[in-house]
């Protein structure tokens, strides 16, 4: 054999024994913590329960089984522990954001709020954005959704209502949606997309969101792929403006919008891209931001809606309780109609109906890793070393015994009315988590309680819902959001 084979067998075998002394190293860091050992190995346990579109269920028989803190990854933990989230997560704690949101960019190499791994930076333009979100500078938020509940309401009206002789089927799921895109982009925007005006799938948005996002999800779990892609030798791969559908579209529609706000900016409008401009908000900033506000405000919202009305159309006695609460509230004067914001948050049971819509489908279930600091933390007197990537266990969380009862895993709104003032009190800051807490709590919270409060109000008090096949299951996966197929409803008129 040459110098030449005998250098290259040398070097192998020393990169050989580099990767495996760097594989027994991460293996032994962690290896006090349970979890199932080929996932302490690689991360190839992970991106499997990913691309099988299960991983918030298979975190969750994981923490079942393991207990509270368990290993799925090489440097990856999960927890079922809500205390431990709000530790990660409160506004002085020293954990950052992990590697998962490296995946989280929705334009080729430039961050969002949400991926935005820079704590200084993050909470400058957080407190930038922060006023828009809250309605302080956008007084239209309110009646901006009541005109998109109308929307929704005329379309079901004109095209959806069956009779007894003849039977139209909704797909309940997808207008939703049309719903929560409309409503978002209309706050975004200043003016709606048009989904549910021309009631299809404006720009493809929903048929390539779910292709796009269990890809984006599955890429969150192997950070240095999604760092590849966003280099300047793949990020042409990625959506841009120029695309005709999806993502690219929606780019090339913020970048619109918002470089005619920029030139008009003597005429400020009293929406939220209004808002971020006057709060100091560069051009790029106020399009990345819009364009997240779309993807990361839709998709979720529309995911409790779809939960609370199939919970409630399955059970008739529950749907029975609501509808009764709401005829009650109208034919006392304490329903306006629309419906105020304030006016829903006195139902009890349609509170209690939105968070069992919350928690037992919780909107956004992937792990949102959180980076230990460089010093190390003890966690249930275990310790765990500094850079260790710690994730939500979410229907571990949302689906806990030990909170939420023994029929946890169960919609029943009853729990909330049932349950004593302590333990409503926890159940409620545990549901809070859906919406994250403290220096990362989602800045859109408000504006999703607002649709709830008033959308089933409003659809309930003027449609009967049943579903078309009652025997048949509507099907419900998570390919890192909650996808809902076959959500077909008869919807009649009711005879009020």
């Amino acid at each position: 054999m040459d110098d030449f084979g005998q250098l290259s067998i040398r070097v192998l075998s020393t990169s050989l024994l580099a990767y495996v002394a760097y594989v027994a190293w991460q293996w032994h860091r962690l290896s006090h913590i349970p979890g199932p050992f080929w996932a302490s190995l690689s991360k190839f346990w992970m991106v499997k329960q990913s691309l099988n579109k299960r991983q918030p269920l298979a975190f969750k028989e994981m923490t079942d089984k393991y207990g509270t803190l368990v290993r799925v990854g090489p440097n990856d933990l999960v927890t079922d522990d809500p205390e431990v989230l709000r530790r990660m997560m409160a506004v002085r704690s020293d954990y950052t954001r992990g590697h998962f949101y490296n995946a989280m960019k929705f334009e080729p190499g430039k961050d969002n709020l949400f991926s935005m791994r820079d704590e200084v930076a993050h909470m400058t333009l957080r407190n930038k954005m922060a006023a828009g979100y809250s309605g302080k500078e956008n007084e239209s938020m309110e009646g901006t959704i009541d005109a998109q509940i109308a929307g929704l309401v005329d379309l079901i009206q004109a095209k959806y209502l069956s009779t007894p002789e003849h039977v139209i089927p909704m797909d309940i799921g997808h207008k939703t949606q049309y719903f929560t895109l409309d409503v978002i982009s209309a706050l975004a925007f200043g003016r709606p997309f048009g989904y549910l005006t021309k009631d299809e799938d404006v720009f493809d948005y929903i048929k390539i969101t779910e292709t796009y996002i269990p890809i984006m999800l599955t890429l969150s779990n192997v950070p240095w792929l999604a760092d590849l892609l966003h280099s300047r030798f793949l990020r042409g791969l990625l959506p841009k403006e120029s695309d005709k559908l999806g993502f690219g579209a929606f780019i090339g529609v913020a970048k619109a919008v918002v470089q005619d706000r920029f030139a008009n900016a003597s005429k400020p409008q009293p929406d939220m891209l209004g808002s971020f401009i006057r709060n100091g908000l560069t051009a790029d900033e106020a399009c990345g931001e819009s364009l997240l506000q779309v993807i990361a405000g839709s998709d979720t919202s529309a995911t409790t809606i779809r939960a609370v009305m199939l919970y409630l159309i399955k059970n008739p006695s529950m749907y029975s309780k609501i509808q009764a609460e709401i005829d009650q509230g109208i034919l006392t004067g304490a329903i306006s109609s629309p419906i105020k914001d304030s006016e829903a948050r006195n139902m009890p049971y349609l509170q209690a109906a939105i968070k069992e819509g919350l928690r037992i489908l919780p909107p956004a279930p992937n792990g949102m890793f959180k980076q230990v600091p460089p010093q190390g933390d003890v966690i249930s007197g275990t310790f765990i070393p500094g850079g260790t990537q710690i994730g939500s266990c979410a229907l571990g969380i949302h689906h806990s015994k030990k909170i939420f009862g023994p029929d946890a895993d169960s919609f029943r709104p009853e729990r909330w009315l049932e349950a004593d003032a302590a333990r409503v009190a926890e159940m409620t800051n545990t549901v809070d988590l859906v919406f994250h807490y403290g220096k990362y709590q989602c800045l859109g919270k408000n504006v999703a309680w607002m649709e709830f409060n008033k959308v089933f109000v409003e659809l309930l008090r003027v449609f009967d819902f049943a579903l078309v096949q009652p025997d048949k299951e509507v099907k419900i996966s998570n390919g890192g959001l909650w996808v809902v197929e076959d959500f077909w409803v008869k919807v009649t008129r009711r005879g009020l």
